[in-house]
């Protein structure tokens, strides 16, 4: 009998809604061991909670106090998505309340934050936290990852990450806290996008010790709304060019975290090029990889169309797409898995200890970008 794990959401907008969906649509996963069921959801928005009243029709809780959901005894889990500024308090608050937790990034709105929230999870052992990421779980991703894995791509020339968007460019799209330092940090779109272009570099080891930030800030002010201006205070783009140092593998890795990229709608990308294999993945075209093979012959790039080959089996046919949603899907399906016991499929959701060294990569990232210097990376001890 599938096992049932009940959730809590903290935080109802895009992502918390985004859950929900994910977690209606479970029958579409195949030979699951456990599924969610959200029983307790908590915004200081009531339209939002309405909007679980309308639709999600488990839940029994709706409140504005997120400690009445945390001490609701019913609720095993919590998905908490919530401004960064909040992550600290309310992360911390959670894992107190012994519940088991899936967080966002950046975990902790910078690396002090991040500190007091492991302090706290080292407590508790026997809690099961991750952090979002749910790009890394796009099968053309998994093809990438499985081919550095395997270590036959030979001597790695270059990686390059990145999570590029557009819609900043327009100068007349009113401001949100993610364009506020005082509630999204002073890392800015590193903060909000870095873990997603981390995620998989340090799931492979590939952790920079050294490097150099570009960071851009193009856009002063926005419209707030009510007719008036309000400052931008966070930083629009960066390009982090750094140095990895493995066992065996020295090379140069970039990381890109760009709000205005022209022309972009939310592309994660993953490049790894190497002297025997390369290989390349992007969300601008997700039923495919590019891969190449170089035995001392001609240099020509193969790609395949992989379809709905997903890390955990659906009832979708492999000929059809894949999409947001479904790797939105297969990463809760992931942190399920573990709460059931399970590996995660050998592929699981972005670690405490990932979201702690991210910080480090961020923090000299912004020393870098600010005094236009390389930086060494310091991890304080994360393991990954």
């Amino acid at each position: 009998m599938t096992k049932i794990f009940r959730f809590g959401v903290i935080g109802c907008g895009l992502m918390g809604r985004e859950f929900a969906s994910a977690a209606a649509r479970w029958l579409h996963l195949a030979d699951v061991k456990a599924r969610p069921e959200i029983v307790a959801v908590c915004d200081t928005n009531a339209t939002l909670l309405d909007w679980f009243r309308d639709h999600v029709p488990t839940v029994r809780q709706f409140t504005a106090d997120y400690s009445e959901l945390l001490a609701n005894p019913e609720v095993d889990a919590v998905y908490c998505a919530v401004p960064h500024v909040l992550h600290q308090q309310f992360y911390i608050d959670i894992l107190k309340a012994g519940k088991h937790l899936l967080g966002e990034k950046p975990f902790g709105m910078d690396a002090t934050q991040n500190r007091e929230i492991m302090a706290v999870l080292a407590e508790h052992p026997e809690l099961l936290v991750r952090c979002s990421s749910e790009m890394p779980f796009f099968p053309g991703a998994q093809k990438v990852i499985a081919l550095a894995k395997s270590g036959e791509m030979g001597d790695i020339l270059e990686v390059e990450a990145g999570f590029l968007h557009s819609s900043d460019i327009d100068r007349q799209k009113p401001i949100n806290w993610k364009r506020m330092a005082e509630i999204n940090g002073d890392y800015g779109c590193m903060g909000d996008l870095g873990m997603h272009v981390l995620h998989v570099p340090l799931r492979l080891g590939w952790r920079p010790t050294t490097l150099h930030a570009q960071l851009v800030k193009k856009v002063t002010e926005r419209p707030d709304g009510k007719g008036g201006m309000l400052p931008c205070t966070t930083w629009d783009n960066a390009t982090i060019s750094s140095r990895v140092h493995t066992g065996d593998q020295d090379f140069p890795m970039v990381l890109k975290t760009w709000r205005i990229a022209p022309g972009e709608s939310n592309s994660w990308y993953i490049r790894v090029l190497g002297m025997k294999k390369s290989a390349f993945f992007s969300t601008k075209s997700p039923r495919q990889w590019q891969w190449m093979d170089y035995n001392g012959g001609a240099q020509a790039w193969s790609t395949e169309d992989l379809g709905y080959g997903s890390l955990f089996p659906c009832i979708t046919g492999k000929i059809f797409e894949f999409g947001f949603a479904d790797a939105i899907q297969q990463m809760w399906a992931a942190f399920v898995d573990e709460l059931a016991g399970g590996n995660a499929n050998g592929f699981g959701c972005a670690t405490p200890a990932e979201a702690q060294a991210h910080h480090a990569v961020l923090t000299a990232a912004l020393k870098s970008g600010r005094e236009d210097v390389v930086v060494p990376v310091a991890y304080d001890g994360a393991s990954v």
